[in-house]
């Protein structure tokens, strides 16, 4: 493990290098956007290549080593941003000094439009939200107040501490962060009792292009809708999130089945694809297909005895018995579906904003009827595309509104 960090260390090393040469008009605009922050924000906070500790949180939470080898277009700047001014500071800073900023929560999008570029001429600064991380529970009224640098580990650590029959529906990997989470959408295993984790968000607090901070009754609901699965980084940066908590039995039921190709594996999928949408909403049963096997899992909000009755009953053919059975205390046990695919296309800049036309052909792949108002609230909230990245909602055309 500790050689694999220090070859890594070493790649960005010379990526680092390779990178260095700029045009002077680019160094002033950097040296003036620096300057900019440092008026409001501790030197300590605010890194750059030259700073001793500049890869080490860099790659703090790369999950593809892809955007570790040279070649990577890296970031002029890091801003480990402590509190809401920090985040104000450097968009307004940002716009001031013809610097994009890409916002960095836990870092899981797998295409690395958090903290890399594919444009080896665009100059931006990495916004890091892992020290806004804290989380408030109010049992009474089964709701939450999540920073958006929060894991969902954390999350569910919290929100058990405080109350055993609470919950917050979202996905299994404890961590993922709070904010790409949700403004993605959030899938996991209480989805089809209680929904996405975006469908029970109340609240939040957003810094706008403008450097504004915003919540739900200043940003109007058509801008609240949008940042609640249109993805991260088109919008603005949102610092936190006013979360519905979820009842749950103390006692849940989890299962795991395992068939092979000679135990009728792919008669079950077939089967599984029939019967899993029409089983109760308090029962989540998926399928992890990998040749040649099929593994079926299962979260039950209730007893073991009643679970086998159920699928004794609705999917006989699965086989499942009481010693298959397993009575825990509430977890998330499920997919985290906010899997970025830069194949389905890339932005193209028509002048200096994003292309609507062109983003269409990845924009309805993934938003389908959504993508055209998604751009309508671009275009009202941010209509000079400060906020962007390869795979950012464009601005709706003028013409188009």
């Amino acid at each position: 493990m500790a050689t694999t960090r220090r070859v890594i260390l070493l790649l960005t090393l010379i990526c680092i290098l390779c990178n260095k040469g700029t045009s002077s008009s680019a160094s002033s605009d950097v040296d003036a956007f620096l300057g900019c922050l440092s008026a409001d924000i501790p030197p300590r906070l605010v890194l750059t290549p030259a700073t001793s500790n500049y890869s080490e949180l860099l790659l703090s939470s790369v999950r593809n080593l892809r955007y570790v080898l040279p070649g990577t277009v890296r970031p002029l700047a890091i801003v480990a941003a402590t509190e809401a001014t920090h985040v104000q500071t450097t968009v307004i800073c940002g716009r001031r000094h013809s610097v994009r900023v890409r916002t960095r929560s836990g870092g899981h999008d797998y295409e690395g439009l958090s903290y890399a570029s594919l444009d080896p001429q665009q100059q931006f600064a990495v916004l890091d939200l892992a020290e806004l991380r804290t989380i408030r529970i109010d049992v009474e009224r089964a709701e939450a107040w999540v920073e958006s640098g929060a894991s969902l580990g954390e999350l569910y650590y919290a929100v058990g501490a405080a109350n055993r029959t609470l919950a917050f529906p979202a996905g299994s990997c404890p961590t993922v962060c709070f904010g790409g989470h949700l403004s993605g959408g959030g899938f996991g295993s209480l989805a089809r009792k209680y929904g996405l984790s975006a469908d029970n968000v109340l609240d939040a607090l957003v810094v706008d292009a403008q450097g504004r901070i915003l919540d739900r009754s200043t940003m109007g609901e058509e801008l609240f809708w949008a940042i609640r699965g249109g993805g991260g980084e088109s919008f603005g940066v949102v610092l936190s999130w006013k979360v519905r908590l979820v009842r749950v039995p103390e006692i849940v039921t989890v299962f795991g089945i395992r068939r092979f190709r000679n135990q009728s594996a792919i008669d079950l999928i077939t089967k599984w694809q029939d019967v899993a949408p029409a089983l109760p909403r308090d029962l989540y049963l998926r399928v992890l297909v990998q040749n040649p096997q099929a593994d079926f899992v299962a979260l039950f909000l209730g007893r073991c005895d009643r679970l086998v009755h159920i699928l004794q009953r609705r999917f006989p053919d699965l086989g499942m018995t009481q010693s298959d059975c397993q009575e825990i205390s509430w977890n998330p046990r499920a997919v985290y579906v906010n899997y970025r695919d830069l194949d389905l296309g890339t932005n193209e800049l028509e002048g200096n904003v994003t292309s609507y036309e062109k983003a269409k052909v990845w924009g309805e792949k993934y938003f389908k009827g959504n993508f055209e108002r998604l751009a309508a609230v671009k275009g009202k909230v941010d209509p000079d595309d400060f906020f962007r990245n390869e795979q950012s909602i464009p601005p709706l055309p003028a013409a188009k509104r």
